[in-house]
């Protein structure tokens, strides 16, 4: 810290962690860990049975290898750091580095916003459209829509580490949460936040409702397609295309909105530290979980790239 005027601004953060009880840090590292491990294994092993798969080459899945590799990055920026607040008592942060991390937790969290949209109206041409699918669902159409989603996404990143870490945060250096989240870094200030919070309700509120205005839209014109139709095996695969992609929105979009689009004033930090906790840490991890349990076309990749395995192995030996 250094003083200005009556005030000592802040140089450096103490993030207090979800906890001050010594018997839970070490099973919490441990919990931590593992849910850490099983989040790259499970996203970076889907963006590879992707990638290696040809039948997989379509918009769909396209669009899921990115949601996996935002999962990755936005569970990194944050779950490293957080584990190692368990291990270490004073686990300072500098300036820099907690600026940098809300940067990449906000763009990239904003960019799994945007993805789920973009695969929301990949669902919709899809199912209401199969027959102009090819030619409105192209290459560069799917470009449009990831580049559109990762500019929105370091945009609104932009805004809000620009906004938050040029207000004087001097009320203390630390942190009430195990990241440097804006609702609990701009708690910090040590002069009025009001328009602060205004940009991050204002933001969020667009960024959120935007997308699921795409979403809902999408759904409920696809959803009247299903129901048009006669047959009872096209209901069962349309359904099967959207039922993975629904329960991820709406696990992620609960939690988002509880956390964004409310004030500070009626924040408690014990409950934003338990909804941060989902949304940063547990939902990277249950993606590839929800998208492989229920999509039949993810299992036989899955299943054919077992016994290419167990066949290359069994002629080594």
């Amino acid at each position: 810290m250094y003083p200005m005027g009556n005030h000592t601004e802040v140089t450096e953060f103490i993030p207090v962690g979800l906890t001050n009880v010594p018997e839970l840090q070490i099973p919490l590292s441990i919990l931590f860990t593992i849910i850490y491990l099983f989040t790259l294994v499970g996203n970076l092993g889907m963006i590879g049975l992707i990638l290696l798969d040809s039948r997989l080459h379509t918009p769909m899945y396209l669009f899921l290898s990115n949601l996996s590799l935002v999962d990755c990055v936005y569970s990194s920026a944050v779950t490293p750091k957080a584990i190692n607040g368990f291990l270490v008592r004073d686990n300072v942060i500098s300036y820099n580095v907690c600026a940098t991390q809300m940067f990449f937790f906000v763009g990239f969290a904003t960019v799994e916003n945007f993805l789920l949209a973009s695969m929301a109206y990949d669902h919709y041409e899809a199912v209401c459209r199969p027959l102009h699918y090819t030619t409105t669902m192209t290459t560069s159409v799917h470009a449009r829509l990831t580049i559109g989603s990762y500019v929105c996404g370091f945009l609104n990143a932009c805004i809000h580490v620009g906004d938050i870490f040029s207000m004087y945060l001097c009320r203390s250096n630390k942190i009430q949460h195990f990241f440097c989240d804006v609702p609990a870094v701009m708690a910090l200030s040590c002069f009025d936040e009001h328009i602060s919070e205004l940009v991050l309700i204002f933001m969020s509120t667009f960024n959120i409702f935007f997308a699921l205005l795409v979403i809902l839209m999408s759904y409920l014109f696809t959803f009247i397609t299903i129901l048009k139709r006669h047959s009872s095996q096209g209901h069962q695969k349309a359904l099967s295309t959207c039922a993975s992609h629904l329960t991820a929105v709406s696990i992620f979009y609960r939690t988002v909105t509880f956390m964004y689009l409310q004030p500070g004033s009626s924040h408690s930090m014990d409950t934003d530290k338990m909804a941060s906790l989902f949304y940063a840490i547990v939902i990277p991890m249950l993606n590839p979980v929800i998208y492989s349990l229920r999509n039949m076309e993810v299992k036989g990749a899955f299943k054919k790239m077992i016994e290419k395995a167990t066949f290359s192995l069994g002629l080594e030996f």
